[in-house]
């Protein structure tokens, strides 16, 4: 089993924060910008919990898989969830 250096680690863990924020950041400014997009407190709390559930799974996957195509089919997984949950929750599709 080869481990990854641990500042590559917490560098990935900075780069998914970063891009957490960044999604969070994207419906607030638009706000500014617009009346199209109309987020509330709690849709925020929700995208916040959603994204740092999806952070704690990729976690999880990157260090229980053994072989990469495990850890391929893992993050994949969890996209497809994040994304079926987004959508659920924007228009209700299912």
């Amino acid at each position: 089993m080869k481990l990854q250096h641990p500042r590559i680690r917490k560098t990935g863990r900075w780069v998914f924060l970063l891009i957490a924020a960044g999604m969070l950041l994207i419906p607030a400014i638009a706000m500014q910008f617009t009346s199209e997009v109309n987020w509330g407190p709690e849709d925020f709390v929700a995208m916040g919990f959603m994204l740092a559930a999806a952070g704690v799974a990729l976690e999880a996957s990157v260090r229980l898989s053994k072989t990469s195509l495990q850890r391929g089919l893992a993050i994949g997984l969890i996209a497809l969830a994040f994304l079926a949950i987004w959508a659920e929750l924007a228009v209700g599709i299912f």
